[in-house]
């Protein structure tokens, strides 16, 4: 039985000792909360020391990726990305370089469904005050938004804003580059069974010794409840809900998940949850899918080798993709 930690920072190890050789082996939880969202990690070790360790260079990292990702810290190097460019070239970091890179051809790949500028328009959103940006302010922010305003200069790794107000905001992508570079540290360190989460993004290194680590949907209306439950190996998975921040004005639910074309949350889905060989693509991805819909979300999946998709839409109806489809087809 695994034991589940109940403060941050906290370790666990449920031993199963087979042997006394193995005495010193056995399952480690650690759980803080960085980066505004619950991470945790559980792995195993064949001794207590390196366990411990490895948990605590994942951690290491989630806080350095906090510092420099995070738009609520005036020293990160987004908050002086959004305070500069507009005026300026901004010299980038290589790994700060690399992301808006990757998060610019995604943007091209979802024909903007996925634009890191829409916080421009995210920022007029209190979803603790319940609070939403009038018309007028909408309108004005979303002539700010749009990603082929990003003038990103490979040559001299930098990048600059076309025009003032834009700002750009790495929601939807750092937790995933953070699960990646954690399995990263973790291998290294060979530990070779893990799981890593941020949030709703996960990523599993190997199985569950033995078996595959299994990994809840949850149900969004439901709490407590699940939609699907994957047995998952090797993998990165993220899931993104209308249920994490919103709230309820009239009929439309207001949350974080913004249509950078429109500055509002879109209505079609209530979550969506994609597997991809890594957190990058699996992040993305979800981020897109939310806002282009059911029939066009599937498609861009569709088009993504390695990966696929599980949707619940606005009425509760699962959708899948057709890599998740096929086998049961072919069962039939």
């Amino acid at each position: 039985m695994l034991l589940a930690t109940t403060r941050p920072g906290q370790l666990h190890f449920d031993f199963h000792p087979r042997s006394a050789a193995r005495a010193a082996g056995g399952w480690l939880v650690r759980e803080e909360a960085i980066m505004g969202t619950a991470i945790r990690v559980e792995l195993w070790a064949d001794d207590r020391r390196q366990g411990e360790a490895a948990a605590a260079a994942v951690m290491d990292e989630m806080h350095r990726i906090d510092r420099l990702m995070s738009p609520h810290k005036p020293g990160s190097e987004l908050s002086r990305i959004n305070r500069e460019a507009a005026q300026r070239a901004v010299p980038l970091s290589e790994e700060m370089g690399r992301l808006i890179e990757r998060a610019l051809a995604y943007s091209a790949l979802s024909d903007g469904a996925f634009d890191i500028s829409y916080a421009a328009a995210g920022q007029l959103y209190d979803y603790r005050q319940h609070q939403r940006p009038d018309a007028a302010a909408l309108a004005a922010a979303c002539e700010c938004v749009g990603w082929k305003g990003l003038r990103l200069d490979a040559r001299s790794r930098s990048l600059r804003f076309a025009r003032e107000g834009m700002r750009i905001d790495l929601g939807g992508f750092a937790k995933g580059h953070a699960v990646d570079n954690a399995t990263a540290i973790l291998r290294r360190r060979g530990i070779a069974h893990a799981i890593v989460s941020a949030g709703g993004d996960s990523r599993v290194l190997g199985d569950r010794r033995g078996r595959p680590w299994s990994v809840a949907i949850r149900d969004p209306r439901r709490p407590g409840e699940q939609v699907a439950v994957l047995p998952l190996q090797d993998v990165s998975i993220s899931t993104s809900g209308d249920y994490e921040r919103y709230f309820d004005d009239g009929d439309e639910r207001c949350h974080h998940l913004i249509d950078p074309a429109t500055g509002r949350s879109p209505q079609g889905l209530r979550s969506v949850t994609i597997l991809a060989d890594d957190g990058l693509t699996s992040e993305a991805l979800s981020k897109a899918v939310f806002v282009l819909g059911v029939e066009r979300g599937l498609a861009l999946v569709d088009r993504v080798p390695g990966t696929d998709a599980v949707l619940v839409d606005a009425h509760g109806v699962l959708h899948a993709s057709a890599g998740l489809l096929q086998p049961a087809a072919a069962a039939v």
